[in-house]
């Protein structure tokens, strides 16, 4: 699956402060799709989020849908689908929306995209997970959708073999802003390049104040923007995707571990030529965290202010037949219907199904402006390298100028506090973005302030003409069932 016949899709460039207006058609024949913006803050937007069964129902075959919003951030991105497992077969592109930076770089060297990738069809390995419960392994590792591969031990599985290392040339005393992420189905990436530090100046959409390490960790949907200056002594250098192993992020598998690299050449003729020599001196993490919270400080600050409730949601799994299982958050599976989104059904019921893992958060009526909410995730389904649970305190949390994100790592047998500020009516999606997870259900809705929910006019003619183009071929011609959580 392709946006434009590429993986990745064509770039998106943009300005802080430009209004986008993105037309998707969907030339399939036999599948829906959607297009989610991945940490564009959709404020009073909520209906161009682009979640299916939560902001709009599939785009169906043939049809074409316009997304509308403006740049109120800037930095690193990407857009994927967010129907089923789709983003998996390589249904997303890179955004770049160019702002100020907190240091001095000389070239913009653009996105390095980290992804893992099979050889086999997603769908398939799907459908194996749901008869047998077989963990799938995928087969290769892709910096900026390329990478060598020796298609002998995947067979039949239309791997052509072959294939190239990425490269990229540098100019000595040069400083490069390079936008490293992360697109893995199931992969948590530590990030270097040897002989080379890295100065990081931004973690998501938000920039920081920079700090210098040799590696950073990035878990699937995170970005970091880095600066690397070329002073290392004129030569070839591997870059390293740095796969994290099984043993340190639980459950996760590949077949090609070792092979995530690219390479820095200071001289251009040497292109294609030999693979460096250079060796890592960068210590493999002893643990699936994110970098360290006291190195991602905001530049511009923020606190957050009045908290006006907590809750805590506890993550499980609870298994079918066959060894299948399902993620759980306070005992219930995210199953939606594309047919019946959210957004759609609000205005005439505050009841949902229990498989809409609705979570409604409301303003209080009192005067205060600034409120907020502290929404607790407790993982009580993998137990490995400790981390505790929420004792029920909330003085310990950092309300000064937190670390702010659009996509954190969820401690093994720990927890995750996230703030949310009350601002922006909705119906926002909260999900693993371990692609297997979110179609076994490991996801929520926050529904904030139901009430104060608008989507009139000409916005609710697209939202329902939308519905009823979809509705009329999902009950009619559809070739497949729905067999997954639908995000």
């Amino acid at each position: 699956m392709t946006f434009n016949g590429t993986v990745p899709g064509p770039l998106i460039i943009a300005d802080w402060g430009d209004s986008l207006v993105i037309h998707v058609t969907n030339n399939m024949k036999s599948n829906g799709t959607s297009v989610h913006w991945h940490g564009i803050r959709m404020l009073n937007n909520t209906q161009n989020d682009g979640v299916p069964g939560i902001s709009q129902c599939p785009i169906a075959p043939g049809e074409t849908y316009t997304y509308k919003f403006k740049a109120t951030q800037y930095g690193t991105t990407w857009y994927h689908s967010h129907f089923s497992l789709q983003y998996a077969e390589g249904l997303w592109g890179p955004m770049i929306l160019r702002g100020p930076a907190t240091a001095n770089y000389d070239e913009d060297l653009g996105t390095l995209v980290l992804q893992d990738w099979p050889h086999a069809p997603i769908f398939g390995a799907w459908s194996n997970k749901q008869a047998w419960g077989i963990t799938h392994e995928l087969d290769n590792l892709l910096i900026n959708g390329t990478n060598t591969f020796d298609c002998s031990g995947v067979p039949d599985s239309g791997c052509v073999g072959g294939g190239k290392k990425f490269e990229v040339v540098f100019q000595p005393d040069t400083k490069y802003l390079i936008r490293v992420f992360n697109v893995a189905i199931d992969s948590y990436f530590h990030f270097s390049i040897d002989g080379h530090t890295l100065k990081v100046i931004a973690a998501d959409f938000v920039p920081i104040e920079p700090y210098e390490t040799d590696s950073i960790m990035i878990g699937s949907g995170q970005r970091y923007d880095v600066i690397v200056e070329a002073n290392a002594t004129a030569g070839d250098y591997w870059l390293r995707g740095g796969w994290v192993p099984a043993h340190t992020c639980k459950g996760v598998a590949n077949s090609n571990p070792d092979g995530m690299t690219g390479i820095i050449r200071y001289d251009r003729k040497l292109m294609g030529v030999s693979d460096p020599t250079s060796t890592s001196t960068v210590e493999p993490p002893k643990a699936c965290l994110d970098e360290p919270r006291h190195s991602l400080v905001p530049y511009v600050k923020r606190n957050a202010g009045t908290v006006v409730g907590t809750t805590v949601e506890d993550i499980n799994v609870r298994f079918t037949h066959a060894g299948m299982f399902k993620w759980t958050i306070n005992s219930s599976s995210l199953e939606i219907d594309w047919t019946e989104p959210t957004l759609k059904t609000v205005d005439d019921t505050s009841i949902f199904p229990p498989g809409y893992n609705v979570l409604p958060l409301d303003r209080t009526t009192d005067a205060v402006i600034d409120q907020w909410v502290i929404l607790i995730i407790e993982n009580a389904a993998v137990a490995l390298y400790g981390g505790h649970k929420w004792d029920g305190k909330t003085d310990i949390f950092q309300m000064e100028n937190p670390p702010r994100r659009d996509t954190a790592m969820l401690p093994a047998h720990g927890y995750l506090a996230v703030a949310i500020q009350l601002d922006n009516p909705g119906a926002w999606l909260v999900h693993c973005h371990i692609a297997w997870h979110g179609s076994m259900g490991l996801a929520l809705q926050v529904l904030e302030s139901a009430e104060l929910i608008t989507v009139g006019g000409t916005e609710r003619n697209i939202l329902d003409e939308t519905c009823s183009t979809w509705s009329n071929w999902w009950n009619g011609i559809s070739p497949w069932p729905k067999e997954d959580s639908g995000i």
